[in-house]
């Protein structure tokens, strides 16, 4: 029997995630079948409860359906709990069951394929929304201070105070950013999607840092300006979405994929 599994988001056609699950899944011999599913806007609910009605047994959530998903669970996995936001849902028992594996596949992209180190350095988050708010405590638990910068900064205070105590974290708007330096700055924002970088200063890269793009598959113009920026690294989101699928089809599956060769063949 051929279990079945999808990604929802809107929109959701340029997600490789359907093709990065059946290159786990013909590596680790499962049977499995894994697509992508544009929901209304105004309809994921609706959406999960026919994918559960059709006999689905789990799905991954993606962009702008990370805290509704987070809403809908039965039981929810600390990191789901600590995020507020949910990426990966498992059908089980009658129960949605949540879990976020965000965090996960972006330290393991940052400091496992990218050698970069992240302990005692300092990083600017941009954007509030579920992406930002599903790496967030993994990037305390690495030792990093953050900076979490948005449009409003009301958005961005309500994410910083979900965890304070958890580390150091400060919420400021665009134009409070002149002057200061990062260590590693991540775009958690779906700018790159509309071709839009969000207002950023100059000077934002300190010697050696990193510059990290949530988006994949293009060249976004918040990695273009990075580049000009003189950031020493520049990568878009493309080793993180392998890593937190690889997590998710684990959870799924209980069998753990080797991601080096499907992140190397995407690559090419």
């Amino acid at each position: 029997m051929t279990d079945r599994y999808a990604v929802i988001g809107n929109p959701i056609a340029h997600s490789k995630s359907p093709l990065i699950h059946q290159l786990f899944a013909e590596q680790t011999g499962q049977a499995m079948r894994y697509e992508a599913i544009e929901a209304p806007l105004d309809g994921f609910a609706a959406t999960i409860r026919r994918l559960r009605a059709e006999g689905y047994k789990g799905c991954n959530v993606t962009v702008p359906f990370k805290f509704e998903a987070y809403a809908l669970c039965d039981q929810l996995s600390s990191r789901a709990r600590e995020a507020k936001a949910v990426n990966t849902l498992i059908f089980r028992d009658g129960e949605i069951l949540g879990t976020n594996t965000d965090g996960t596949g972006l330290l393991a992209d940052i400091e496992k394929n990218l050698g970069f180190k992240l302990m005692w350095k300092d990083a600017l988050l941009l954007g509030a929304g579920g992406a930002a708010a599903g790496v967030l405590w993994p990037l305390f638990n690495a030792g990093l201070g953050v900076d979490i910068a948005n449009r409003t900064l009301d958005k961005a205070q309500a994410l910083a105070d979900e965890f304070k105590g958890a580390g150091t974290v400060y919420a400021r708007k665009y134009e409070d950013l002149t002057g200061r330096k990062y260590d590693l700055v991540i775009n958690a924002t779906s700018s790159g999607l509309k071709g839009e970088l969000p207002p950023l200063p100059d000077g934002l890269f300190k010697p050696g840092a990193l510059a990290y793009d949530m988006m994949y598959g293009r060249e976004t113009p918040f990695m273009a300006y990075a580049r000009k920026q003189g950031a020493a690294i520049v990568s878009d989101g493309l080793g993180m979405l392998v890593e937190q699928a690889a997590e998710a089809f684990y959870l799924w599956r209980d069998i753990r994929p080797d991601t080096r060769p499907v992140l190397a063949k995407l690559r090419t």
